[in-house]
């Protein structure tokens, strides 16, 4: 058995409103949007935690395509400082980086001391889409499933709090998602050819992923999935869960007062007219709203 990303293709693919796989509702929006706005006021104060504690924080993305890891992601950092947490999504490696140890191209975006670093995919490519696709050799594959847990104890032991987050969604969810893609044209650009491939290699990737659980689920840095088949439930739960792995603490900012304005020291503004400014393209839009609205009264 692949797991349950494996889960049979002739089951029924679930509605907007139907429950998810494991036989929950889904999440009301109401009540997704007010818990998801206090976790992240809580994710705040891990961010100023991590600055006073001087902390470094690594949190792995992985799963399907379409899972849900990018939507996720996007909601942890809202509102963070990008100096503080950095997104990282490394492209394909560069012919000189082919070339050198697997893990040293990650090695330059760890985090240093008072940050936190969120890897849309990781170091993984190599288990999932390298292995499957054939990207890499059988010797390759299997030197990382042997490197991998070495890799990842040094980071712990060396004081890097390291989460490894699957997103799991059912094959007829997946598709759907790439369906709603590929008929909107702001996320078509998510839909590649891998995207597509792996669409006829569902169980290939299936039972790649369960090897590489074997090698990588280690006590030191164990993998958490995430049952994906409801965005809302899934963020939530990947939060709520990251915060319970973080021994954070409130910490008292430092308070902040606006200095008074000095006096005018004689400075005249340029004339507005020697200066070119974007057209007031909102001003058309409200002449025209305003104009419908009297046509229809």
């Amino acid at each position: 058995m692949a797991g349950k990303d494996a889960k049979t293709r002739t089951a029924k693919a679930p509605t907007k409103e139907a429950a998810s796989r494991d036989g929950a509702a889904r999440m009301p929006r109401q009540l997704y949007e007010d818990e998801l706005y206090r976790l992240q006021a809580e994710l705040m104060k891990v961010q100023e935690w991590v600055r006073a504690e001087q902390a470094r924080i690594v949190v792995v993305f992985e799963g399907r395509d379409a899972a849900g890891k990018g939507g996720a992601i996007k909601r942890v950092t809202q509102y963070l400082n990008p100096r503080v947490a950095r997104i990282v999504a490394l492209p394909a490696p560069t012919e000189r980086e082919r070339t050198q140890w697997y893990f040293q191209r990650y090695i330059d975006y760890l985090p240093s001391a008072g940050e936190i670093v969120l890897l849309d995919r990781s170091w993984y490519n190599r288990a999932g889409v390298e292995h499957v696709m054939g990207f890499c050799t059988k010797e390759e594959y299997h030197r990382f499933l042997h490197q991998c847990p070495i890799f990842e104890r040094l980071l712990v032991e060396d004081g890097i709090m390291l989460r490894k987050y699957w997103f799991s969604v059912s094959d007829e969810e997946q598709e759907h998602r790439f369906r709603s893609r590929l008929h909107d044209p702001m996320r078509r650009w998510k839909l590649s050819p891998m995207d597509l491939e792996s669409i006829t290699r569902w169980e290939d990737y299936s039972r790649a992923k369960d090897e590489m659980f074997v090698h990588t689920d280690i006590p030191e840095a164990p993998w958490y999935v995430v049952e994906s088949e409801d965005k809302r439930r899934a963020r939530i739960n990947m939060i709520s869960h990251l915060l319970s792995t973080i021994p954070y603490r409130e910490v008292t900012p430092a308070k902040i007062r606006l200095p008074a304005r000095p006096p005018s020291q004689g400075y005249i503004r340029v004339p507005r007219d020697i200066q070119t400014y974007v057209p007031d393209h909102a001003a058309e839009l409200m002449h025209d709203g305003r104009a419908a609205k009297a046509g229809r009264s």
